[in-house]
């Protein structure tokens, strides 16, 4: 009897090691903004910009160099981020309408499951109103913002998404006649900043995971064209003297109003005592946009890298990332462990203590959060239309069209990508041309 009692006590005790409940698990906020290129933060090289809040996430946490969207726009990127799967095996592979069909399984419904409560504010690209993609019927316990797609690019719309209901924006009047002093009166970002603000007070005696997907600084796209002054943002602040042309001071001025929203979560979070349980990812969507009258060279907004959104160089995916997590994430600490947004879902899950699904692409960078000894990718892959994209180790492989020849780089002497050393190398290329076919039908 005593051995018995015995093995069952040892039993009961490895048990409750082994899981974890509710109220122990961290919280996550993951905050993805678009169209934020590379070099467009202080903390990785911008000059000009002033971004010290997000910079002193980086001094507080971790800054990884080598991290990459899901794709090089919004909807297929989101796609990957939210699936665990890369675009060369999602359903879409470029901004084709696209709806989560019921019963979808992504880190959203899976850390639902686990006893998160989920929220999310800014763009959905995934399920327009009334179809069964949008994120209410999609494992989010809440949401707020744009559900269309084509509407998210309006900073001044007449409403918003709450759930399933419309949120009128007070002032707002949309379409070509609007009045730009009368009828732009209440600016989209700051609403769905303070829902997400909300959301944390709301949700402070509770394990939760929020998702940030703010619309700034993407250029209005209103109607699908951008204007010649895309960058739309209430006042110029800081910049508002600069002799800059004013696209580029609206641009500026989107990221700084950023930067500064990021200082108010944090110290929301340090308010609530919930900073050193929570850990915060800040990223971006693709690389930097060139649209709106805003040039991409005017702020070097993609630093060292080739390219910019829509192209599958390392500048029109290759974004920056930053980790947080006091007691966890070293201070100041910097990785260029190569990893990419399907990697995610299974950190997320392991953070959560319960396992990915099996068909995931990801491998769980919590590894390297904590600093240790980190599992490596055979590859990472990217489709975009009739364009790929793998890396391999520090091997780049790039084709831009269907009848094109593959170029290869080699980023450990190349991070710009000028040096096409194919030619060289075709055994490599014999190798990297055998992934695409993989993965192209």
């Amino acid at each position: 009897m005593r051995i018995g009692s015995f093995v069952l006590t040892l039993i009961i005790c490895c048990l409750s090691h082994s899981t974890i409940s509710a109220a122990e698990l961290p919280n996550i906020i993951y905050i993805m903004v678009d169209d934020l290129g590379y070099g467009d933060l202080g903390c990785y090289g911008q000059k000009t910009i002033q971004t010290p809040h997000i910079d002193r996430l980086a001094q507080e946490g971790m800054r990884f160099t080598d991290h990459y969207a899901g794709h090089t726009v919004c909807r297929p990127s989101r796609l990957v981020l939210l699936t665990g799967k890369h675009s060369g095996n999602t359903p879409i592979h470029g901004n084709t309408q696209y709806h989560f069909p019921a019963g979808t399984e992504t880190v959203t419904t899976l850390l639902k499951d686990a006893g998160y409560v989920t929220g999310g504010v800014g763009k959905w690209a995934l399920g327009t109103p009334g179809s069964e993609g949008v994120p209410s019927r999609q494992g989010f316990d809440y949401w707020f913002g744009y559900l269309d797609q084509g509407r998210a690019h309006n900073f001044y719309p007449a409403y918003l998404w709450e759930n399933e209901e419309q949120y009128i924006l007070s002032g707002n009047v949309e379409g070509p006649k609007r009045n730009v002093s009368t009828q732009r009166v209440t600016y989209s970002h700051d609403v769905m900043h303070t829902k997400a603000m909300n959301f944390i007070r709301e949700n402070a005696r509770n394990p939760f995971f929020l998702q940030a997907h703010y619309t700034i600084p993407h250029t209005n796209n209103e109607g699908g064209r951008a204007t010649g002054n895309g960058q739309e943002v209430p006042d110029h602040g800081q910049y508002a003297g600069k002799d800059w042309p004013e696209p580029e001071k609206g641009f500026a001025a989107m990221i700084s109003r950023l930067d500064r929203d990021i200082g108010a979560m944090m110290k929301l979070l340090k308010e609530l005592k919930l900073d050193k349980i929570t850990l915060v990812i800040f990223t971006s969507d693709n690389g930097p946009h060139q649209e709106g009258g805003h040039k991409m060279e005017f702020f070097n907004s993609n630093g060292d890298l080739r390219g910019y959104k829509r192209d599958l160089y390392d500048g029109g995916i290759r974004v920056p990332m930053i980790a947080r997590w006091p007691g966890v994430i070293k201070p100041g600490s910097e990785s260029n462990h190569p990893s990419a947004f399907w990697d995610f879902l299974p950190t997320a899950c392991e953070i959560a203590r319960i396992k990915p699904p099996v068909d995931t692409d990801g491998i769980s960078y919590l590894p390297t959060l904590q600093g240790k000894t980190q599992s490596q990718h055979e590859y990472l892959f990217w489709r975009a239309g009739q364009k790929f994209a793998v890396r391999q180790g520090d091997w780049k492989a790039v084709r831009i069209n269907d009848k094109s020849a593959l170029e290869l780089y080699d980023l450990s002497k190349d991070i710009g990508e000028q040096e096409d050393i194919a030619a060289k190398h075709p055994e490599l290329v014999g190798e990297f041309e055998a992934i695409i076919a993989k993965h192209r039908q």
